[in-house]
């Protein structure tokens, strides 16, 4: 027993001394990989652990109410909207998530980029108007999946690679100005290229001191067609929504050209661009044996203006922006504006039962064997923005823009409108072009760095050009609820307000 006993706790000696021994070598550490700071590209950036390329990521959180309007941004200028009745919101909420992730890795070849930012939008279900068959009939909100319980939508804006002065992918078009058409405001205005994305091949040439040259080929169809009216099409219920024709859009053929030059420098901004537009038209029936109008190619031309730091204050801005365009509308009315205005309000005319403005935005219309007729528009929108101190400022802005149609495209479109909706004045005083105007002011509040407290209001303004005291007989409109009868053609108006809190990071 004494040796079992001896064998017992020498085997314990030697396996304590052996686990001290253990515990004294020093083992090695596992490595910790530490995000660095990359200061090439500016503050945010990082570098993604293990590799050479930087990295930034931003977004905001935007809640946000309209008053007098459901669109968002822009005036209730036609469907329930327009018709100012029970059935037109009188506000609407929404929510937005707004992300982006910026990447940018140096090579020999020069630098390498991508970009992606893009929104998850809740916007409050809107009246989408009343059912064929009356009250039974009526839809309470919209179909749309953005605007139900648990629903939403994805917006996927920029997602665009830049390599060796090249842009690949969905950028802002190279027509458009820095500010696109919010010189100071959050409200849409006509007058510039606008702010929607499009897929684009760009190369961009940088001259050094501020100054660029781009040329580019951009998708058309999604953000740079308005419409190509048939006006043998012309239906009375379309004519009295401003639709002078079926629209008569063919397949894609060509990608819109745009060239731009820039300088950019410390007092300011000036920029020149010039686009051409393919109008592709589809056939005058309903099969192809019936023809088709050839293609024509429209254009439009923009020149802008930015002015920093003027004596009013430290920061104040002033924007400005003037476009022309013949057979491509929408560098002037940008995507985010309607092409055709039906907005109703009150009349004194005796045998009148509302006033109504109409008016309807194309590239081209055409007649069965006729050929295209370009529409031409102008217009321009600015701002001025001064900064109070540092936590206030307040913008004034304003736009305005003009359509116009040649005689012949008049005569389509006037042939069409009188024998449908009986014009009282006839012929004489039809005339289709239309003026439409914006003024507002917006102030903003940030009592803490990255919120801001916003509120705005806008005044539109559409100027229809038909003759005064002239009447039309629209049909029944059941989904606006507006009653087969004699309306008065008038200028119209609305006042939107628009309430935001917005949270950057």
């Amino acid at each position: 027993m004494k040796l079992v006993k001896s064998l017992i706790l020498g085997s314990a000696t030697m396996l304590a001394g052996a686990g001290a021994k253990a515990a004294d070598v020093p083992m090695k550490a596992k490595p910790v990989e530490y995000v660095k700071i990359c200061s090439l590209y500016g503050a945010g950036f990082y570098y993604i652990p293990g590799t050479d390329t930087c990295i930034r990521l931003g977004g905001y959180i935007r809640a946000e109410t309209t008053l007098g309007t459901s669109y968002h941004f822009d005036a209730a200028s036609n469907g329930v909207g327009g018709a100012r009745n029970r059935l037109s919101d009188y506000y609407s909420a929404r929510s937005r998530l707004y992300q982006s992730i910026d990447t940018r890795t140096a090579t020999e070849y020069g630098l390498v980029r991508t970009f992606f930012d893009g929104v998850f939008t809740w916007t409050g279900g809107t009246y989408s108007g009343a059912g064929s068959t009356g009250v039974n009939g009526a839809t309470a909100y919209s179909s749309s999946t953005g605007a139900q319980v648990g629903g939403g939508t994805l917006g996927v804006w920029n997602a665009f690679i830049q390599f060796a002065g090249f842009t690949f992918g969905k950028a802002q078009s190279q027509f458009s100005s820095p500010w696109t058409t919010y010189p100071g405001n959050n409200f849409e205005l006509p007058g510039g290229g606008g702010f929607e994305p499009v897929n684009q091949f760009t190369y961009t040439a940088d001259f050094g001191q501020g100054i660029t040259a781009s040329l580019s080929a951009q998708d058309q169809v999604a953000n740079y067609t308005t419409n190509i009216w048939n006006v043998s099409g012309a239906t009375a219920v379309g004519l009295a929504g401003g639709a002078y024709g079926a629209n008569d859009i063919g397949g894609s053929r060509a990608p819109d050209l745009v060239g731009m030059l820039r300088v950019d420098q410390a007092w300011g901004l000036f920029q020149a661009s010039l686009a051409a537009h393919n109008n592709h038209a589809a056939y005058y029936g309903a099969s192809e044996v019936t023809g088709h109008p050839d293609d024509k190619w429209g254009w439009a031309g923009q020149l802008a203006l930015s002015i920093k730091n003027i004596p009013t204050g430290p920061g104040d801005t002033i924007n400005v922006e003037g476009v022309y365009t013949n057979g491509a509308s929408r560098y002037n009315f940008q995507s985010y504006l309607s092409s055709t205005y039906a907005m109703y309000g009150g009349t004194g005319l005796a045998g009148a039962y509302q006033s109504i403005g109409l008016a309807g935005l194309s590239d081209s219309v055409f007649v069965t064997g006729a050929g295209q007729e370009l529409t031409t528009t102008y217009g321009f929108n600015g701002a001025f923005t001064h900064n109070w101190d540092p936590r206030w400022n307040t913008a004034i802005y304003g736009a305005w823009a003009a359509v116009r149609y040649n005689s012949t495209a008049k005569g389509y479109v006037c042939g069409a409108f009188v024998a449908t909706l009986a014009l009282s004045s006839g012929g004489a005083g039809c005339n289709p072009d239309f003026n439409y105007a914006v003024v507002g002011t917006v102030t903003r509040w940030s009592p803490v760095k990255n919120l801001t407290f916003s509120a705005e209001l806008s005044y539109l303004m559409l100027d229809q050009k038909y003759a005064s005291g002239s009447t039309v007989t629209l049909p029944l409109q059941s989904g606006i609820a507006k009653p087969g009868a004699v309306y008065e053609l008038k200028d119209q108006n609305r006042l939107a307000m628009l309430l935001r809190v917005q949270r950057n990071w």
